[in-house]
């Protein structure tokens, strides 16, 4: 696959304004892993091989175990996740699937992450999975490859 803008460092007006969404992501109070699990299983979805690439390294960095790592996609039935990441995740995969079904983010889904997080929390995982889409769209658009980083 060849990539389609040769050099992201022409890019610096997209980074830069997502790097603000960044800080307020990281200021929103989710535990830095379910933030990571959240990223990896949207571009798992959206099959970004460079947000893939890029989350599970990150995630692993953040501590999330490599078993986690392995069946992320499987969350469903793995027992290694709780509560409170699997309604991260239920919430990711709702709003990364919008145009799979009307409504995709229902009422229960946003209870039980509400269960898990505050109203402050829930807006940080919103801006994450929502900045994930946009960047998933970006690098399959583009054809970043696996392994190459925004500046």
């Amino acid at each position: 696959m060849a990539a389609r803008i040769k050099d992201l460092s022409n890019q610096p007006d997209i980074s830069k304004g997502i790097q603000e969404i960044y800080k307020a992501v990281g200021a929103g109070g989710v535990p830095q892993e379910t933030l990571e699990l959240v990223h990896l299983r949207a571009s798992q979805i959206n099959g970004c091989s460079a947000c893939t690439d890029a989350g599970a390294t990150s995630a692993a960095k953040a501590g999330v175990s490599v078993e986690k790592l392995h069946t992320v996609a499987a969350w469903h039935e793995d027992p290694r996740f709780d509560d409170a990441e699997r309604a991260a995740l239920a919430l990711t995969e709702a709003m990364t699937r919008l145009a799979d079904r009307p409504g995709a983010v229902t009422d229960e889904i946003w209870a039980e992450a509400a269960r898990h997080y505050d109203e402050r929390q829930l807006g940080a995982l919103v801006l994450m999975v929502s900045i994930t889409n946009f960047f998933n769209r970006i690098n399959t658009t583009f054809k970043v490859p696996a392994g190459v980083r925004w500046s």
